[in-house]
């Protein structure tokens, strides 16, 4: 688990570290234990009059390629400044009008126990073309679970951010 005090650093330094003239304001920055994710938001094309969706589609995909392909070498710096600093993965990521694109990001093992009943779960799934592997089932559940409980797991969060904070003002905090 990711602190807010870890948060509120990784913020900060990316805050003086990243060229101003990448984002348009601050980039959304999500953490965990393993990786650090950097998202930010740059300007979409000007297109004229009325365009299909498809044509806009396109055009973003096309200024976020551009900002990859612009951006690489500084990115892969920072990311090793980033990564020596918190012994975490760097991943990057755009936004560009409709289009969010992640450019490369960290797929961890998780190795876990299960009863049969939830094997048979994702067996139903395999079985059914919905993912490829007993692998692919779980991370397809564990999406699906996420995508559902938003308000419940930023609840649940926001309680884990409190139970830090009063840890770090207990009688053992460093001053």
């Amino acid at each position: 688990m990711s602190t807010s005090l870890d948060d509120e650093r990784v913020r900060g330094w990316l805050d003086g570290r990243l060229p101003q003239e990448w984002f348009e304001g601050s980039p959304e920055v999500t953490l965990d234990r393993d990786e650090i994710l950097i998202v930010g938001t740059i300007a979409a094309p000007e297109q004229a009059g009325d365009v299909s969706p498809a044509a806009r589609s396109a055009a973003e995909e096309g200024r976020i390629k551009q900002f990859r392909e612009d951006t690489r070498e500084r990115r892969i710096e920072i990311a090793q400044e980033l990564e020596h600093a918190t012994r975490r993965k760097v991943a990057w990521g755009v936004r560009c009008g409709e289009t969010r694109t992640v450019f490369t990001s960290l797929s961890a093992p998780v190795m876990t126990r299960l009863r049969q009943p939830e094997r048979q779960v994702l067996d139903t799934l395999v079985d059914a073309g919905v993912a490829r592997s007993r692998s692919d089932a779980l991370g397809w559940c564990v999406k699906l679970v996420a995508q559902h409980s938003d308000t419940w797991l930023k609840d649940l969060r926001d309680a884990m951010a409190k139970v830090e904070d009063v840890r770090r003002a207990g009688p053992d905090a460093q001053k």
